[in-house]
């Protein structure tokens, strides 16, 4: 489909071209060659072929959507894929039938129509630019007015949605007059399960109008035998209809399907006497009724068949049986009985839109299984020419007949015979129903003993058009008896005529046929003698003389009532017409023929419009002369049936005289004549035209301008009379009287005037935008007078108008409040539409005497103001959606050549001392949104597309820019008063990937630069604004390669112009500009870097501000980070970036400046109140142990200024930091390890791998989701093994273990654990997991043996948390973990947990429910003794494998004593358990008990540890304290204090616990404390403060001080001191006198807290003494505990050496 253009033709096999630019040789099979107009030859010369628009438009569309529909593909739109490659396939055969040549014009038309609605549909569903039409081909919108173009943009959109919503319905463009579209139902009968009829039955389908009461269409017929299937074998499956030519009004009527259910058997269905078996007669059954209003919506959404079931209800009452549906519709539950279950008419309902020949071709499945066109009784709304019909409906109403001497009354049956004026019977003319055939003769069905009946049944006569006239029905009454021979006796006949004798036919009216008596052996061979007689009551009124002595005596109490309904285009019941339509019968009438025609209704003129005009014509063809003036007058009622009234001129001038005078009259006090005024004017308009038959243009508008101007100027007359008045000049203006120049010259005034006026009040604004649209329309630019004049009156409402609108718009948008109509987004484009053709008609000279007509300077800034506010909401509103880009094309260029207009005036009035700011910046904010326009951005446009707009309005940003260029050289000195304003905006305009704009502007920041150095000796402003401006415009995506190039580019020249360059070169700030520019590209380098990885909320976390290294620049990141933070809630994070800005500060008066929100304050008061936002922050991030320090840093300020207020705020304020660490309830985060895999992350990522700390209950499916919300492409990795080579995005996420540091405080066995959880996961540098493995041969029966663990530790390069809240691994440690150190660890945490959960029950931090102790308890005895510890001791204590592994001594030894401190921790726990445990739990504690002592009991083979001599002589003292005799001795328990708190005394870990001595000792500070001022365990700060995470935690400090420090020497008499004794009261307890020798089962108990107090790590295992060995004892397991749980054991197991 490319263009070719060929240059050489080589022996007639190729051809030499180029294409693209790009020169070679073709193939001539290849090559069509086809008729074009090259324009503006040369390099930018274009190709036009000579051919339909559409089929170019058709060419170049499928070569754009090629591309996008191979996307379409990629992306997974599978469903759009198949239907877009249907439509191209699709359009590519209608441009092949175009083509052809082959095609009619109205085949031409409707291949256009097609073809348009497929490329909307395609535009539309792939987001490219809509298409303006006008008859199916693209507008030029250069040939047009912009309102125009707004009205086919509005009409393009309103088609591509129908077709849209229809499936390629059809398409319909903007005519005021729209074709309306007709409905058609499809019924189809499934089934009629019955079960009681067992006879033949003929079902009716028909719809039913309830409010008027009548049948609406015709009856559809079904037969079906006694079985339920159709009598006629060939329809299975065929019973279907369609209901056609449905209107919109139809629609809305209250409309039931109706199914009336009539047998063909017995005259009684369970009587078998009741008439012989071989004599049938119809009979009625049932009726079965279904409301539209319930399906419409249904079957209007689906494209599809949709069931529905009926209940079939029978008649109580055959009386009754003509109004059964409307008992059933309205619930007369008393006349008809409801079914069984199982009984009903099933049937499929499907609603279709169109025309039928485009049903037929949308539907042919339908058509196939020959559905039945059941046509409605009348004509549809559109009556298309050349459509014939000729069918008479006749309805059997009703009759009265006597009894004729019978006992009981009749029953009677009809037969009708449609006969021919020579007595023959009509064949096939008579019609039940559609979908049977025609029959010759009708029987009604019977009603049983009724002399008066009703039957209500419709038959269609559908006679032929020859033999209607002559024709005549006849109506023959028979009795049908019961009795055994089951005879059908005639008893009488009715007729009636068709046609009357002055030729018309039946009145569509209800008729009262005269009955007359006959018997059975009555024939009607001569139908003459009965033609004679009177028909009717009005036939026998003509027929007064009828003899008495003829064969048929009329019976006259007997009458049959019939009605009919003519729908013809042939055949009238109109005399006028008819006689017109035969007016050759009565040549002499044809005046009074020709005058009477006006007295047709519009109905019949229509009908018969064909045969109407032949008439008229052949009347004109007979004698002109005499006949013409009288059918031109005919001609012109046909037409328009408005007649002339106006007969003179001189009535005419009296009749407008008395307009003017009504109107003129103030009508609020009057009703009537409010009427009267509304009527005046809505005709008014209506009669220009005869008008303009007797006078001249000129004339007629005097006429209307003066009727026009007599209305009411005011706009208070009333809203209503306001509509008219604008209604009335609406519709002259659309009249052809205003499209002659010297009307309008005359019209115009008035016509503006009444707008102007309207507009200024806000009055009437849709109707206001309708005149100025048509308007527009008309006038042309090149009539300058009518432009001036609408500019004049015009253009400064417009403006005033379009800024209410906008205003109300915005402000009710915010509020989400209903939007008036005034306010819509249509009628915004109205006005804006005609604006902007205002403003295109507008030349040079309308622009200088608008600029001219001025009166003060005032009022031209409040113009321009006006002007440019409008023009920057333009484009800031998106008033024209994203694909009507004609019209926004359009509108930019409309600015932009306003604009140059504009600017001399600016320029002229106000520079130098006239200078105003508002104006001129409000015109610098213009340019910049107009050069940052989206739909001026060529670049993301395709080539094709890009080269159409440029070859069009070439590049619109270059002009402006040159116009923003010029006008900033244009301000002189007043250059100041935009610095540092304007800086942000001009930078973005730099980023527009355009290189000529960005020359232009790149040296209005050398400018910037220059001047602000004359005023403050420095460009310190510009460069803040600068480097601000540029991190959020290049985060937001802007700026490429190209522009750090250019900005590199100012190293060496500052700008590419040389006068700047030899300007620069005389200056004295050249090396700080040029050192300052350097900085700039070195920043712009970093954020380029950065851009794409910024989409998230944690990338965007990036240390951002460390790129650059001015310290102001620095700081304006870290508060751009911290507000970053504050958004997210990172709370603790914002006050880690804080802290940053605080460590730069000093406690020092030095005065600081402004900057950023900080007000001139000194650098002491900074920092004061610096550090209350970071405390502030680390309390809402319930991080307290960073805040203290903090706020003992402050309060140390407060105390050395004695500010005792501030010191007791900070003081107090620390103090409840203390209680919030005890008490509130905070959450432990999991840390996850993110791995970015593959080439198509950014490089920030691509390859390395972070650890993030995740948020509030955030869990690792969670934060998973999260990743993979902001890497949507990106695939997460199944395993934690290391990705493949070219991957190209994959996310490996897992979860991983922190590693803290602070492994002195989580060992302390008194910290509480709310205190250990801070410290387990903060300031953490290590994460660590684990992935198990089996070296060597698995063992089946026991795996612990060969299960190793790979332990991987990953190294932060900062710890968390931190300014961030992810860092990058820095490095990684990878050890593997035997099955013996792994069965350490795991046994050593289970100790660890359980002796946290056993204190916190102790220390009654947790309360009530013991269930989480219970379910612990019984997890470790239970498993233990299910296989356990018990496996371990299988797999290392055996002694094949201690011989096998001499080098895991000491750790089997390690292992021994955890589980045997496992089993004093259980002991301990059960103790605390027993007191705790509720009286119904009792059962599972005795459960717990039993399996605890089976657990010991499996250890019990395990060999005690020897200790050595010294630590025997401290548990000397001890297992004395444990007997009774001994604990009242003071003495002992003194000496053993004494002893225990002397500075010789230290702990040494044991040998056999050396492997554990480094992780699990006690904290030095319990042992050895030094001197100092603050308590052991406080939190402290160094001499000078620095940014140290480790010092910032609520750490105990790690320097060694003197044990004096903490626990002071003993008094000399060997008693402790009041500190020791306060401290041993502390820790003991009140307990009871020394004295008492009862001792309970607690104070045995107390044994072990005086071995916490004195060896806070010391496990007592079974020891030996040098009386021999001992054991722990558990007799508190049969005890009540008094007062005191038992303590805890140590952790390990420890020396104590003396010296």
């Amino acid at each position: 489909g490319e263009t070719v253009h060929i240059l050489e033709k080589c022996e007639g096999k190729s051809f030499s071209g180029s294409i693209v630019k790009l020169n070679g040789i073709f193939p001539a099979g290849y090559i069509h060659l086809k008729k074009a107009v090259v324009t503006n030859r040369g390099q930018y010369e274009t190709v036009v072929p000579l051919e339909d628009p559409i089929i170019t438009e058709v060419t170049s569309t499928l070569q754009e959507w090629s591309v996008l529909w191979k996307q379409l593909y990629v992306k997974h739109k599978v469903d759009l894929f198949y239907k877009l490659r249907h439509v191209m396939n699709e359009l590519i055969d209608l441009r092949r039938q175009l083509l052809s040549g082959h095609l009619t014009q109205d085949q031409v038309r409707e291949v256009k129509r097609h073809i348009t609605v497929r490329l909307d549909w395609g535009n539309e569903h792939l987001g490219l630019d809509l298409v303006p039409r006008k008859e199916f081909e693209m507008v030029d919108a250069d040939q047009i007015s912009v309102s125009d173009l707004y009205k086919m943009h509005l009409s393009s959109r309103h088609s591509v949605q129908q077709s849209t919503s229809q499936d390629g319905g059809r398409q319909r463009h903007g005519d005021s007059c729209r074709m309306p579209v007709p409905h058609h139902l499809f019924v189809n009968l499934k089934s009629f399960t019955y079960n009681t009829i067992g006879e033949d039955t003929d079902i009716f389908f028909s719809l039913y109008d309830l409010r008027e009461g009548k049948q609406i269409s015709e009856k559809f017929m079904v037969k079906l035998n006694k079985n339920g299937g159709p009598k006629n074998p060939e329809k299975v499956d065929r019973l279907c209809a369609l209901f056609t030519d449905l209107s919109n009004k139809d629609m809305k009527r209250d409309l039931y399907i109706v199914s009336q259910v009539i047998r063909t058997g017995r005259m009684l269905l369970n009587d078998s006497k009741k008439g012989p078996p071989h004599v049938q007669y119809r009979r009625p059954y049932g009726c079965a009724v279904l409301a539209m209003s319930d399906v419409l919506q249904t079957i209007s959404e689906l494209k599809e068949e949709k069931d529905f079931v009926l209940k079939v209800y029978t008649c109580n009452n055959e009386n009754e049986w003509y109004q059964i549906h409307e008992n059933i519709i309205r619930k007369s539950s008393t006349k008809y009985t409801a079914p069984s279950t199982n009984y009903g008419l099933i049937i499929s309902l499907q609603l279709l839109r169109g025309d039928m020949e485009q049903v037929r071709k949308e539907n042919p499945i339908i058509f196939n299984r020959g559905v039945a066109i059941t046509r409605k009784l009348g004509f549809p709304d559109v009556i298309m020419p050349g459509d014939i019909r000729n069918d008479l409906y006749l309805t059997l109403e009703r009759g009265d007949f006597e009894r004729g001497g019978k006992s009981v009354q009749k029953n009677i049956e009809v037969t009708m015979y449609v006969l021919y004026a020579d007595g023959e019977i009509l064949k096939e003319c008579i019609s039940l129903g559609s979908g049977e055939h025609n029959i010759s003769e009708y029987r009604s069905f019977v009603l049983y003993h009724n002399n008066s009946p009703r039957w209500s049944e419709v038959i269609k006569l559908p006679i032929p058009i020859d033999r209607f006239r002559g024709s005549h029905l006849r109506f023959e009454f028979r009795h049908c008896s019961t009795k055994d021979k089951g005879e059908k006796k005639l008893f009488g006949f009715a007729f009636t005529p068709l046609m009357r004798e002055d030729g018309t036919t039946l009145s569509d009216e209800s008729h009262e046929l005269y009955v007359y008596k006959c018997d059975e052996n009555t024939t009607f061979s001569n139908h003459a003698l009965y033609l004679g007689l009177p028909c009717c009551k009005d036939d026998f009124n003509g027929c007064p003389n009828i003899p008495s002595s003829l064969i048929f005596q009329r019976s006259t109490k007997e009458t049959l009532w019939i009605s009919t309904q003519l729908s013809s285009t042939k055949l009238t019941q109109n005399v006028d017409l008819l006689a017109l339509l035969k007016w050759k019968a009565h040549p002499d009438r044809v005046m009074d023929i020709l005058g009477r025609l006006r007295h047709v209704c519009g109905e019949e003129i229509v009908k018969f419009l064909q045969d109407i005009l032949d008439t008229l014509f052949s009347i004109l063809d007979d004698n002109t002369d005499k006949y013409g003036p009288l059918v031109f007058q005919s001609l012109k009622f046909v037409r328009n049936p408005s007649r002339s009234f106006l007969d003179t001129c001189y009535l005419i001038q009296e009749l407008f005289q008395s307009i003017r005078f009504v109107l003129s009259l103030d009508s609020r006090s009057s009703e009537t004549l409010i009427f009267t005024q509304a009527a005046l004017l809505n005709s008014f308009p209506a009669i220009f035209d005869e008008l303009l038959q007797m006078f001249t243009v000129q004339e007629v508008a005097e006429f209307v301008r003066g009727t026009l101007g007599s209305m009411p100027s005011t706009v208070h007359i009333g809203q209503s009379m306001d509509v008219v008045k604008l209604q009335s000049i609406a519709r002259t203006v659309d009249s052809r009287l205003f499209s002659f120049p010297e009307s309008r010259r005359i019209l115009l005034p008035v016509v503006l005037h009444h707008i102007h006026l309207h507009l200024r009040q806000q009055k009437e604004l849709l109707i206001c935008s309708g005149i100025l649209s048509s308007i527009f329309s008309i006038i042309k630019s090149s009539s300058l007078e009518e432009v001036e004049m609408m500019v004049e009156s015009l253009l400064d409402v417009l403006l005033q108008t379009l800024l209410a609108i906008m205003s109300k718009s915005q402000s009710q948008e915010a509020v989400r409040g209903q939007r008036c109509p005034q306010c819509t987004a249509e009628i915004t484009g109205e006005y804006v539409s005609c604006l902007l053709s205002l403003l295109r008609q507008m030349s040079d000279i309308h622009f200088q005497h608008l600029l001219d007509n001025f009166q003060s300077k005032e009022e031209l800034k409040e113009f321009l103001l006006k002007i440019f506010c409008v023009f920057r909401n333009l484009m800031k509103l998106s008033i024209f959606p994203r694909d009507w880009n004609v019209m926004r094309l359009l509108t930019s260029n409309i600015i932009v050549s306003t604009t140059q207009y504009l600017s001399p005036a600016l320029h002229k009035s106000f520079t130098d001392a006239d200078f105003d700011f508002k104006v001129w910046n409000s015109y610098f904010s213009l340019a910049v949104l107009f050069i940052n326009q989206p739909s001026l951005q060529l670049e993301t446009l395709t080539p094709a597309k890009r080269k159409k707009v440029f070859d069009k309005y070439g590049d619109m940003r270059v002009m402006m820019a040159y116009e923003l260029f010029s006008m900033w050289q244009n301000l002189g000195e007043n250059k100041i008063h935009f610095i540092p304003g304007m800086i942000g905006p001009f930078l973005g305009v730099t980023l527009v990937p355009q290189n000529e704009v960005r020359n232009i502007m790149i040296p209005i920041f050398h400018d910037m630069m220059d001047w602000e150095q004359r005023k403050n000796g420095n460009f310190k402003q510009v460069e803040a604004e600068l480097i601000d401006k540029l991190d959020s415009l290049v985060s937001e995506g802007k700026g490429d390669e190209n522009y750090r190039e250019l900005f590199s580019l100012l190293t060496q020249l500052f700008g590419p112009y040389p006068s700047l360059l030899e300007k620069i070169e005389q200056e004295t700030w050249r090396e700080t500009g040029v050192s300052f520019v350097t900085s700039v590209t070195r920043l712009m380098e970093r954020l380029l870097d950065y851009r794409d990885c910024m989409k998230g909320d944690e990338t965007e976390n990036k240390k951002i501000g460390c790129t650059i290294n001015k310290e102001e620049m620095y700081i304006r990141y870290i508060h751009k980070l911290c507000e970053m933070h504050l958004q997210a809630e990172n709370y603790t994070e914002a006050a880690f970036t804080l802290l940053l800005y605080w460590e730069l500060l000093h406690w020092e008066e030095r005065p600081l400046r402004e900057f950023l929100h900080y007000p001139a304050q000194s650098e002491w008061h900074r920092k004061e109140g610096l550090c209350r936002k970071v405390i502030h922050y680390f309390n809402k991030g319930k991080c307290w142990e960073y805040g203290i320090p903090l706020c003992r840093e402050l309060a140390f300020q407060y105390e050395s200024l004695y500010d005792y207020q501030s010191l007791s705020w900070i003081r107090k304020m620390e103090a409840a930091y203390y209680d919030n660490i005890m008490e509130q309830q905070r959450l432990e985060p999991e840390f996850f390890r993110v791995g970015f895999y593959g080439r198509k992350f950014p490089f920030f990522l691509r390859n390395k791998e972070f650890v993030c700390r995740g948020h509030d209950y955030e869990r690792l499916e969670a934060f998973q989701q999260r990743m993979l919300g902001e890497f949507p492409q990106a695939i997460a990795m199944q395993h934690p093994n290391q990705p493949d080579e070219g991957i190209l995005q994959d996310l490996q996420i897992y979860a991983v273990t922190p590693v803290s540091e602070n492994m002195d405080v989580l060992q302390m066995d008194r910290v509480p654990d709310r205190i250990k959880s801070f410290y387990r996961v903060n300031n953490v540098r290590r994460f660590r997991y684990d992935r198990p493995f089996h070296k060597g041969p698995k063992d089946k029966d026991n795996e612990f043996k060969s299960l190793w663990i790979e332990r991987t530790t990953l190294i932060l390069t900062h710890p968390l948390p931190g300014i961030s809240r992810w860092f990058e691994v820095d490095k990684r440690e990878l050890v593997e973990v035997s099955p013996l150190e792994n069965a350490i660890y795991v046994v050593e945490n289970k100790n660890q947990e359980l002796r946290t959960l056993i204190s916190q029950y102790q220390h009654k931090q947790l309360h009530g429910n013991i269930n989480l102790l219970s379910m612990c308890l019984n997890g470790v005895i239970d498993a233990a003794v299910n296989g356990g510890i018990a496996r371990y001791q299988e797999a290392f204590f055996d002694k094949e494998y201690i011989s096998s592994h001499p080098e895991d001594t000491e750790k089997i030894t390690q292992l021994k004593d955890l589980m045997q401190e496992q089993v004093h921790v259980l002991g301990v726990g059960l103790v605390v358990h027993e007191k705790l445990v509720h009286p119904e739990m009792r059962p599972l504690h005795k459960k717990l008990i039993d399996q605890f002592q089976m657990m010991r009991s499996s250890l019990c083979h395990v060999r005690p540890h020897i200790f050595s001599r010294n630590l025997l002589e401290i548990f000397l003292p001890l297992q004395t304290l444990r007997t009774p005799n001994h604990l009242h001795n003071k003495n002992t328990v003194s000496k053993l204090l004494k002893y225990c708190f002397s500075p010789n005394v230290s702990f040494q870990p044991s040998p056999s616990s050396s492997s554990l001595s480094s992780t699990h000792s006690a904290p030095s500070q319990m042992i050895n404390s030094g001197h100092g001022s603050i308590r052991v365990g406080s939190p402290s700060l160094p001499d000078r403060y620095r940014h140290n995470r480790e010092m910032l935690m609520l750490l105990p400090p790690h320097r060694d001080r003197p044990s004096s420090a903490m626990y002071p020497n003993n008094a000399e008499n060997g008693q402790p001191t009041n500190h020791q004794r306060a401290l041993y009261h502390q820790v003991i307890g009140p307990c009871k006198p020394c004295s008492d020798p009862n001792l309970s089962v607690a104070d045995k108990g107390m044994t072990g807290v005086y071995r916490r107090v004195l060896f806070p790590t010391l496990v007592l295992s079974n020891c030996v003494s040098p009386l021999g060995h001992f054991s722990m004892h558990f007799d508190a397991f049969h005890h009540q505990i008094n007062e005191l749980p038992p303590a805890l054991p140590a952790r390990s197991l420890r020396k104590v050496s003396s010296t």
